[in-house]
Formats: structure tokens, C-alpha cells, sequence
């Protein structure tokens, strides 16, 4: 190594070291970057110790919701409240619960939030004979949600309101948890406030307020939120409205199906979901599983619905938009409930005045007659079909049919076997046509085989097929008369697919050996569970099989059109056997349905056959023989176009194997 390179490492080195100590920090800058680094520690413990405590706290309220001590649970949430701000005056106070009891059901308002807090109704129990809650007890069953003019938000949910009794135009106050009993021709009302103020007193005329009416024995509540002089104080352009609620399991479920995303293994899931009216369209947002969607259109209602019980709130003019939200229960660990639904509706709020928000809630049961009568599109929740025509149908002839016979006061098992009966005798003129071509067929079997046995190769099925049809019109044979009944049932049977399981007359009613025909009829549980099938053995759905069957065997018996279709043969084996495990876990009543109306079928198909004179029947032959005798056979223009299309596959297929 030279002196010029030495002479240079040494003035680098000298530049670095130089550099080095230039930038170093001072001591003020090493101390104030160190306290820097300890304030963020502390802030990081505390963000930790704060996760923790929160945790701890949720976990106690989880525990506390578990255990249905909603009294505790609020006293715990009251203690974590922070600044209300101009609400200051409302942010603390007693929790007291205000009991309403119609004809129809029993309310609770609790004024803490102002909200519905629970709600049971009469006349119906769960599956497991407890009493049905509709509304479950919850701390944010009911919320607003609003910005104030000093920034702060401001969760009616949080506040104390101070609950009063209407009586003869007079306001009196409630100061301690009370039950009302709604007497006839007498409508109770109640209002709640939550008054502006702070320590030194309460502006009485100030006040957000919530008023509830009842009637003597109607599902349906009059509900209306009010703000009284808080145009300085709320001045926002807008208010959400949130609305929850855990819907709780009211139905018997296959012990497979609990927690499983299969929602058809389980009625009560399938049918549950919120419903909503956007001008004059009813829909839901998923039947039965995980959705949020977001309506940005004027809503009428908002419905949250299960099988046979729904809870409505129900919009004076309408609400501004809406955001609904499903979670399903999947997990499994707590079958209890279905899922947990929440809608957030705009209300039209006027912050220049004061201002009414006119409303109604409606907790009830699903009946048609009971949705129908309130004339705001409810019933439309029901599914009576997949198609306009099945919907009709429901609609016109089987909900009036069924209700006229429930006047009779029979046993809803009879109610059903009756229905069918008359349901059959409407149908007779479609299937008697169809009945009647499957007699002559039986009868033309022999020369049907003939035909079969004299055009065996691929290439003759022009000449097979024509013979076949002279010979089905020479009997008087119509294709279309074994097809079409069949299409102009489908509305029919649809709508009865979709009425029974949704019928909520026939919950809870027994019939022989079943005690419930809204749900399976359970003769025999299983120690194990089959896929598809479940746990438990369904005799009605036994009965449906075997008759089915039967039915399947004695009518392919005389189809010898099946003969050279062994697929064909084994698809209309395999159904009966597929409606076995599809049907296992389906309401007794649709199961009753289907076995009592295919034995009727089979005794109007053995009636036909047998009141279908082969005599008669080789009578037509012949005397269109001498009819036509001599004279040459007219085509349709159909018929010639597929001659001619048989024809050119024909030639293709001669082609085809020429070149091989």
C-alpha cells in the first residue's frame, strides 16, 4: 500500500468519524426521545390493560345475558356511561320495567333506552312447552343514534327516561316497576322522556319521547317518537333508527340440523329472514342464512320473521333507507336461537321544530287472515308458491277452502284428509283423461311389444314410431292428454308444497299418534345420525313412501314404454326413495297430505283401468279400420315436418357408418 492510499483511508475515516459526531443527538434530544419511548410504553400497557378490562367486562355481560339477569346487566352498563353531554340529567337512574298485558300478549318496556324488552305471546308455546318469547331481553333492542350540535353522539339505548301513564289527558309518573292490565274498550298509553339537563335539574321542555298505546286484544302496538325543543341542541340532518333482535328457536329441529348451514334440513331457519317493503315489492334479504344488504329506497316495514311469528315495525309515511343485517347460527354450541337480525332505518327527522316520528309495531303470529286484514302488504312474507299462478291459487282456493273448514271444529288431521278429498274431486275432469290414456295404453301392450319385436334395429325407428301412432290413434289414444293434466296441476301441488309447512293452525295440533303437525312426527330416535335422513323415523313419511311405491310399481306395471328405457325405470324407482330422506324432516301435515292424496289416486287410476272397456276400446280400432279402410292417411304439417326430420337422421346415421 502506497502514501496516497494511506492518506486516503485516514481522511475517510476522519470524514466518518467527523459525520458521526455531527449528527450525534444532545443530551436534551437523547432525553426527550426516551420520554417519547416511555410514554408510548405506557400507552401501550394501557391500551393492553384497557383490551383486558374490556374483555372482562363483555365476558361478564355475555355471562349475565346467558343467565337472563337483563337487571344486572344494565347496572353494569350504566356504570361504564361516560359524558352525555346536554342528556347529562338522563345518563343515570333507576332501571324500571313497565309490564303490559293484553288478551293477545305480554309487553315489557323497560326506561332504560325507552325500548320493548321483551315480549311473550299467549296461546302459544315452544316446541319444549315454554312460553314463546318473541322479543328477547336485550341492552340495544331499540337505539337512535344521533350527532348533537357540541359533536358528541348520543345513543338513545344509554339514556334514563323518566316514564309516565296517560290518564284522561294527564300525565302521571311511574316511579317504580309496575303491571298494566289493558281493560276492554280501553286503549293504555305510555310515554317515556329523557329530558336535557345536567346536575342542577331537567329542562322540562326539552325531551326526546317515546309513546306506546295498546289495545285490549290487538297484536298491534301504536309506537311514536317525538322531539320536544331540541332544535339547538340536535341539529342533524338525519337519525338512524336501530332495531335487534336474537330470534330465539320456537320449533323442533332434527338434533343433526342444529348449528348446520343446511337451512332445508331445518324449517324454522329456512323460513327466517327480514322482510321489507320498498313501494310496492315485498322481499327479503336471505332465507335462512348470513346477508347485509343495503335498501336505498323508501321503505314502508321491516319485518323480522320466522316460521310462524314475526315482529313488524311498521313506518307512518316510510323509512328514508335501511341497512339489514342476518347472522345466522352456525355454531352449534347454542341451538337456543336462529340468528340475530338488526335493521338501521332512517327517520325524517325536522330539526327546525319539533317534530313526530308516527310509527307502530306489530308482534304476532304469521296468519294469513291476520296480515291480510291490516292492509299493508304482510301476508306477502307467506310463500304460497314460486310462480304467479301457484301464489293465486293459494290465495283464492286453498286459504278460503281451509278456513271454512276449520268452522267445523275438526280434529286438523280430519280438516286435511277432507281438504283432499275435495281437492281430488276438483281435479278428477284433469286427471281422468290422463288415467284413461294409461288404461288404453295397458290395453295396446300386446301390440305395442309387437311393434317392438318387428322394428328392433336403430334405423327402423321412423317406420316403428309411425306404426305406433296409427295404432294410439286408432284407440283413441291423445299424447298430450297424459301430459298436460299434469301441467295444470303444478300449480296446485306447489301451492300446497309451500301452504302446509307455513300453516301455523296446524302447530302444535295432535292427530293419532303425532303431536305436532306443523313438524315431523318422530316414532322412533335413532342412536346414530344419517346423512340427508336424520335422526329420528317419521312414520307419516313411511306411509308416503310406500304408498308412493306402490303407486311407482303398479303404474310402470303397465308402461311399456319403459321396456326399452331401464334408466328411465330406475329414476321412477329412485324417487320414491328420495322423497323419503327429502321429506323425513317435513311437517306431519304435509306428509298426511301427500299419502291420503296419492291413495286417492290410486283408487281413481284402479277405478279408470277397470271401468276402461278393452271391448270398447277394439270397437274404435275397428271401426276406424273401416273408417279409413282404402283411403290415404293425412298428416298433419307437424307430423310431416318430424317425418322428415326422423328421415334426415336416419340418413346422417347411414352415412355416418358408411364411412367407418
Amino acid at each position: 500500500m502506497n502514501k496516497n492510499s494511506i492518506t486516503g483511508l485516514v481522511l475517510i475515516f476522519a470524514i466518518f468519524v467527523g459525520y458521526m459526531w455531527w449528527v450525534a443527538p444532545s443530551k436534551e434530544e437523547i432525553a426527550e426521545r426516551q420520554r417519547v419511548r416511555d410514554s408510548i410504553r405506557v400507552a401501550y400497557e394501557d391500551s393492553i390493560a384497557y383490551v383486558d378490562s374490556m374483555a372482562s367486562v363483555q365476558a361478564k355481560l355475555d355471562s349475565l345475558a346467558k343467565a337472563g339477569d337483563s337487571t344486572a346487566q344494565r347496572q353494569l352498563q350504566m356504570s361504564l356511561r361516560g359524558d352525555m353531554g346536554p342528556f347529562n340529567a338522563s345518563a343515570y337512574g333507576d332501571s324500571i320495567n313497565l309490564v303490559v298485558r293484553n288478551q293477545k300478549m305480554d309487553v315489557v318496556i323497560n326506561n332504560v333506552g325507552a325500548q320493548v324488552d321483551d315480549v311473550v305471546l299467549h296461546g302459544y308455546t315452544t316446541f319444549d312447552s315454554n312460553e314463546l318469547r318473541l322479543i328477547s331481553p336485550a341492552s340495544d333492542n331499540m337505539n337512535i343514534v344521533f350527532a348533537t350540535n357540541d359533536k358528541r353522539v348520543v345513543n338513545t339505548k344509554d339514556l334514563i327516561f323518566v316514564p309516565y301513564r296517560m290518564e284522561n289527558g294527564q300525565l302521571t309518573k311511574i316511579t317504580a316497576s309496575t303491571e298494566f292490565d289493558v281493560a276492554e274498550n280501553e286503549t293504555l298509553e305510555l310515554i317515556l322522556r329523557a329530558y336535557v339537563g345536567d346536575s342542577n335539574g331537567v329542562d322540562a321542555n326539552k325531551y326526546i319521547e317515546y309513546y306506546y298505546a295498546f289495545d285490549y286484544d290487538q297484536y298491534l302496538v301504536n309506537f311514536d317518537i317525538s322531539f320536544h325543543g331540541l332544535s339547538e341542541i340536535i341539529n342533524a340532518p338525519f337519525m338512524d333508527f336501530e332495531w335487534h333482535n336474537r330470534m330465539n328457536r320456537q320449533e323442533k329441529v332434527d338434533a343433526s340440523s342444529r348449528g348446520s348451514r343446511n337451512r332445508n334440513k331445518d324449517p324454522e331457519k329456512f323460513y327466517t329472514s327480514i322482510y321489507y317493503k320498498a313501494a310496492k315489492d315485498v322481499d327479503n334479504i336471505g332465507l335462512g342464512r348470513d346477508a347485509d344488504k343495503q335498501v336505498k329506497t323508501n321503505l314502508e316495514w321491516v319485518a323480522f320473521k320466522q316460521q310462524f311469528f314475526c315482529a313488524i315495525l311498521i313506518a307512518d309515511s316510510s323509512f328514508e333507507n335501511a341497512r339489514l343485517v342476518q347472522v345466522s347460527n352456525n355454531a352449534g354450541e347454542d341451538s337456543s336461537y336462529l340468528c340475530d337480525m338488526t335493521s338501521v332505518v332512517g327517520l325524517d327527522y325536522q330539526s327546525d321544530r319539533d317534530c313526530t316520528i308516527p310509527m307502530s309495531l306489530y308482534f304476532g303470529p304469521t296468519k294469513y287472515r291476520e296480515l291480510h286484514s291490516m292492509h299493508r302488504g304482510f301476508e306477502k312474507m307467506l310463500m304460497l308458491g314460486w310462480w304467479f299462478f301457484s301464489k293465486f291459487v293459494s290465495r283464492v282456493l286453498i286459504i278460503p277452502t281451509f278456513n271454512f273448514l276449520e268452522t267445523f271444529n275438526w280434529n286438523y288431521g280430519i280438516i286435511i284428509i277432507v281438504f283432499t278429498f275435495l281437492l281430488r274431486i276438483v281435479l278428477f275432469p284433469l286427471t281422468f283423461k290422463s288415467y284413461q290414456s294409461s288404461a288404453i295404453m295397458r290395453i295396446l301392450k300386446p301390440e305395442m311389444d309387437a311393434l317392438n319385436k318387428k322394428y328392433p334395429n336403430p334405423e327402423q325407428q321412423m317406420q316403428k314410431t309411425q306404426e305406433i301412432q296409427r295404432l294410439q290413434r286408432k284407440a283413441g289414444y291423445n299424447p298430450l292428454a297424459g301430459c298436460l293434466p299434469v301441467l295444470l296441476q303444478m300449480p296446485i301441488l306447489t301451492a300446497m308444497f309451500m301452504f302446509y309447512p307455513q300453516s301455523i293452525e296446524l302447530r302444535q295440533k295432535p292427530f293419532l299418534w303425532c303431536d305436532d303437525l306443523s313438524t315431523y312426527d318422530s316414532i322412533l330416535n335413532l342412536p346414530f345420525s344419517l346423512p340427508l335422513y336424520g335422526d329420528h323415523v317419521s312414520l307419516f313419511c313411511l306411509l308416503m313412501f310406500g304408498m308412493q311405491f306402490f303407486y311407482t310399481w303398479y303404474t310402470m306395471k303397465s308402461q311399456q314404454a319403459q321396456a326399452g328405457m331401464p334408466g328411465m325405470k330406475f329414476m321412477m324407482y329412485f324417487m320414491p326413495f328420495m322423497m323419503l330422506f327429502m321429506f323425513n324432516s317435513m311437517a306431519a301435515g304435509l306428509n298426511l297430505y301427500y299419502f291420503f292424496s296419492l291413495s286417492l289416486t290410486m283408487l281413481q287410476m284402479v277405478l279408470i283401468r277397470k271401468f276402461t272397456s278393452e271391448k270398447k276400446v277394439r270397437a274404435r280400432m275397428a271401426a276406424y279400420d273401416q273408417k279409413h279402410a282404402g283411403r290415404p292417411q293425412k298428416k298433419s304439417k307437424f307430423q310431416q315436418r318430424l317425418e322428415e326430420a326422423q328421415r334426415m337422421a336416419e340418413q346422417a346415421q347411414k352415412q355416418q357408418q358408411q364411412r367407418r
